[in-house]
């Protein structure tokens, strides 16, 4: 075990895109998909750490990815993330019609396909890699999509997922607890995000953690969780100066990646299909 230490059927899925070479820039704020609280985007008022914290996460997947392959990127959101990445064909899947209606007019060097991540409306043995970020959290039947993502892999292809690390996102929830946060089904530990991948049939399965760098660190040692301040805020409408003037300035680089699983924010893992 490499742990580092201490729903309908979808619709027809559009011809795919040829792709661009280069993704372009990041959007402003996405004016036809309201902020539900379920998803980030860029642009948005006061969701700059969460969104820095996903894009962490899509730039060290991007980093590892072959620019010929075939990538999906499953529960994609609004599309920041699948434009990152690179690849001959890139597509992105998500349930919500109108999210697939965005990233249709948004990316025009993505191919946006309406699915139901457990029925992917894709042949065995097509797609290179998976990438499916904080979206494992979210899903009544995990084992069941990750089985089907293993299916439209390639053989030697790989699913790269991230999900928030219940040990740090929810302290004192106990496995299988439902989580506090509306959106979420279950939150898991490393040990179990292993073992989901493993009973899917993965192999070479690594998990590693995704941590606060030395900025927020420093934040949180003097004012406390940035986290719980954040959810105090949105509790309140209230947003102290110090904590807007911190969370309108975190970027991608305020993350680090870490072997420890166990303190960290979010839980990074990598599977391959043999």
């Amino acid at each position: 075990m490499l742990l580092a230490s201490n729903c309908t059927v979808a619709s027809a899925a559009p011809p795919l895109a040829t792709l661009h070479a280069d993704a372009a820039p990041l959007p402003t704020v996405p004016q036809d998909l309201p902020a539900t609280g379920e998803r980030t985007a860029p642009g948005l008022p006061h969701e700059e750490y969460w969104f820095a914290r996903h894009l962490a996460a899509y730039e060290w997947c991007a980093e590892r990815m072959a620019p010929e392959g075939i990538v999906i990127d499953a529960g994609a959101g609004e599309g920041y993330g699948i434009d990152l990445l690179p690849g001959r064909r890139r597509i992105a899947i998500d349930y919500d019609a109108a999210t697939c209606a965005h990233i249709h007019d948004q990316y025009p060097g993505v191919a946006a396909i309406r699915a139901n991540l457990i029925a992917l409306p894709l042949p065995t043995g097509c797609v290179d890699a998976v990438v499916t970020l904080q979206v494992l959290e979210h899903m009544w039947e995990p084992l069941a999509f990750l089985r089907e993502v293993r299916r439209i892999l390639t053989a030697g292809g790989r699913v790269l997922l991230s999900t928030p690390n219940r040990v740090t996102f929810s302290p004192g929830l106990a496995r299988g607890e439902k989580p506090t946060n509306p959106f979420h089904c279950e939150e898991y530990d490393a040990q179990q995000v292993y073992a989901l991948l493993d009973h899917a049939g993965f192999s070479d399965i690594t998990v590693h953690g995704l941590h606060h760098g030395n900025r927020l660190r420093a934040w949180e040692a003097e004012r406390g969780s940035i986290v719980a301040a954040q959810v105090a805020a949105l509790t309140t409408d209230d947003w102290p100066e110090e904590l807007h003037a911190m969370v309108s300035s975190v970027t991608a680089a305020d993350f680090v990646h870490m072997p420890d699983v166990n303190s960290a924010e979010d839980l990074i893992a990598v599977g391959v299909v043999r």
